[in-house]
Order: structure tokens, then sequence, then C-alpha cells
């Protein structure tokens, strides 16, 4: 019985430990068609582990209410329904313009979560993922959009292929931020950290056809509440999906 009670506390670790290290992700194809619909993919889980959660399962459940939107080359933001369809919540938008549309997914409304037992402490989650789009032949920097957080912005001077290199930038609250780690996820367990440089960007190659999902972090150290639950810091998480 003792052996048991081990084994299932650390089953119950590693199930709480995963899905804390889960992230949200916005999948779509980076070349879109004028007047064409283009398809968006919301996905919940940890690709590198290939864990993607059912959106009608209780994991997806304490996530699922993010705000979805598309910034079109002008300027012009609109949101973008969602339904489910197989393993992901599905939109889609038909671009009119020439140019860079970017993507944005954000997450502010999820309950605080307390795991102080685990030395991390009381904390909101707030999630934010972004995808560019082009259009066209001229490629151009994807939008920020997330003045309270993280955000991910595609600064690639092409489109991504294999072989090609992909250089992100990393902004908390409007600015670029240094010396900031990041995560790239590619499939059967590969993963390698990457260090901003002093303008925010970290830059890295794309040798094989498959996805890259890439996840930043950072502990906003200011306490407050939310739903009538104290918590004593913001974990901020923004993620960016290259797939080729």
């Amino acid at each position: 019985m003792k052996h048991l009670k081990i084994i299932t506390t650390l089953l119950f670790l590693f199930i709480t430990s995963t899905s804390f290290a889960h992230y949200l992700w916005v999948e779509t194809n980076e070349a879109g068609k004028k007047g064409e619909e283009h398809v968006i993919k919301v996905h919940f889980g940890e690709y590198t582990y290939g864990v993607i959660e059912d959106p009608n399962g209780e994991n997806f459940a304490g996530v699922k209410n993010f705000k979805l939107w598309i910034i079109a080359p002008s300027g012009k933001k609109e949101a973008i329904e969602t339904a489910i369809n197989g393993n992901a919540f599905e939109g889609s938008f038909i671009p009119t313009e020439d140019g860079t549309y970017t993507v944005v997914l954000n997450n502010n409304e999820i309950d605080v979560i307390d795991y102080t037992q685990y030395d991390f402490g009381i904390f909101k989650t707030h999630y934010h993922s972004t995808a560019k789009v082009v259009v066209g032949k001229n490629v151009t920097n994807s939008a920020a959009d997330n003045e309270a957080g993280l955000v991910v912005v595609n600064a690639s001077k092409n489109k991504a292929v294999k072989g090609s290199d992909a250089s992100l930038k990393v902004l908390y609250k409007g600015q670029p931020i240094a010396d900031q780690e990041v995560t790239i996820f590619v499939a059967d367990l590969w993963s390698k950290k990457l260090t901003t440089d002093k303008d925010g960007i970290v830059t890295f190659n794309l040798p094989w056809n498959t996805k890259y999902t890439v996840e930043t972090t950072k502990k906003e150290e200011v306490p407050g509440s939310y739903k009538g639950e104290e918590y004593e810091f913001i974990w901020h998480c923004a993620t960016y999906c290259i797939a080729l």
C-alpha cells in the first residue's frame, strides 16, 4: 500500500505539472489568398509531447474563454467566431487586402490557481498567442496587440519555408524585452532554449517541414484579485506557432 501511495502521488504530481505546463497556441497557414477563406485553429496542450487537449474536455474548459481577432494590414481589427471542430476551436476570415494580417488570441479570463504546495504560489494566468498571414509578396512584421503582457511578433523578412531563418521579437507591455528566455518546441520531445538580444529578438533556423511552437513566460510580481480570489502574481505566457 505504501508503494501504491507513492506511485499515486507521483502520478498526480506529473499530471498536475504537465497540465500547468500546457499552453494555448494559434495554428494557421502563413500564406493567404485574397478572396479565399483562411482557416485558423486554436489548440491547448503541448505539441512536442503529442498532447492536444479535447476542446470538449475538462482540461480545455478552464481556458476556453479566449478572444480571437484578425488585424488587417490597414489596421482594421475584427473578431473571429470559433466553433469546435475535431481537436481544435476553429474559425476563419476572408482576406480583402494585400499585406500582412495578424491573428491575435488573448485569454485573461482564467481562474486563480493555488500552487503553494508545489512552491510556485497563488497566481492568475494570462495567455496570448499570435500568427502571421501574408497575402501577396509584401512581408512585414506581425502586429503587437497586448499592452497588458507578453506578445511574440514575427519579424521575419520572408515567408517561412524549410531551411529559412525565423526572427521573433518579444515585447512586454509594449516594450522589447532583452535576456528573455524563449523555448522552441518540435515533435518527439525536441526543444531548444534561446535568449533574446538587446532588441528582444531571437533568430533560429527551420530545418524540417514540421511545426515549431514557441513559448515564452514571465511572472508579473503584482498581487490582485479575480472573481473574489486573491493572487500573488500574474503568470504571462505568449506563444507563436510556425507550421511548415
